[in-house]
């Protein structure tokens, strides 16, 4: 046995879920097992996305983990990261540019 933390996070709630889970267990199915979904009623564990320490995992189904390790459960984005920066930079030009006149 592997001691294995799941964690998941909203704004304004979080939990961490300590677990010890069998040797060869992926990071998909601790995710399943860890019981969030009781807490996060809208917690889709069978498709979000994961990653271990702040790393996104491609293919959680066939990631083994490794004692002390923590899977992330992801939201899905409501925005797209390169748009929001390009908005802001955009943004910041013409409030710039309304300075300089």
């Amino acid at each position: 046995m592997i001691s294995v933390e799941v964690a998941y996070a909203l704004a304004d709630k979080q939990k961490i879920v300590q677990m010890q889970v069998e040797e060869g267990t992926t990071a998909r199915e601790a995710a399943l097992r860890s019981g969030l979904t009781a807490d996060f009623e809208d917690l889709d564990l069978a498709q979000s996305p994961l990653g271990i320490f702040g790393k996104g995992i491609a293919r959680p189904e066939e990631h083994v983990l490794a004692n002390g390790e923590r899977v992330e459960i992801y939201r899905p984005l409501l925005a797209d990261p390169k748009e929001v920066r390009k908005q802001r930079a955009a943004r910041a030009a013409q409030a710039k540019a309304e300075a300089a006149e």
